[in-house]
């Protein structure tokens, strides 16, 4: 091997781990609560948030919280903690994902006797494939979760779409904190 050919394979092995290393956090799903301020793409306005929470009864107007403080190193967006007690209620979480986070979905999760009671699934795809995975998801997800305990819960791929059903399993840890009764 001439000493060009090694100085090539090693710069293009340096290159490898560099570009490793600044793409290891691209991809990461992350969950927050959707009246909160890092909501992002809800899909809805701020005044319809306002009407909603106006307008909802007292079970889910403490639902989730606008105070919530974001914890950077795992994406998920909750100052409360997860005691496995739930009280019943709506809450809607909003769930991004992708290679840079340009996809998400909103996660509506109607909680009774400490079981997911229903889910609604809004897509926000930034592609075509993106859409397709995310109507499919959203039509599969009722026949998987529905009437299943909130605690633990978690989905695998569901109708082939791994990035959707990472958003929303991080989408049920946040329900799951938002949920809680603090003891």
């Amino acid at each position: 091997m001439t000493d060009a050919l090694k100085k090539s394979a090693t710069l293009a092995a340096a290159g490898l781990v560099v570009a490793g290393a600044l793409l290891a956090g691209c991809g990461e799903s992350k969950a927050t609560p959707m009246d909160d301020s890092y909501a992002g793409n809800s899909g809805e306005t701020e005044k319809s948030q306002e009407e909603q929470s106006q307008s909802s009864g007292s079970d889910s107007s403490d639902s989730s919280s606008s105070d919530s403080a974001q914890d950077k190193s795992s994406g998920i967006t909750s100052d409360k903690k997860d005691t496995g007690n739930y009280k019943d209620g709506d809450y809607s979480i909003n769930g991004q994902y992708g290679p840079v986070g340009e996809d998400s979905i909103d996660v509506h999760l109607t909680i009774k006797d400490g079981n997911v009671e229903n889910v609604e699934i809004v897509g926000h795809p930034f592609t075509t494939i993106s859409k397709n995975h995310q109507d499919a998801f959203a039509k599969a997800i009722n026949g998987v979760v529905d009437g299943k305990p909130l605690k633990d819960l978690k989905v695998d791929k569901v109708a082939g779409a791994s990035w959707t059903s990472d958003a929303f399993n991080k989408a049920l840890e946040i329900a799951r904190q938002e949920a809680s009764i603090q003891q």
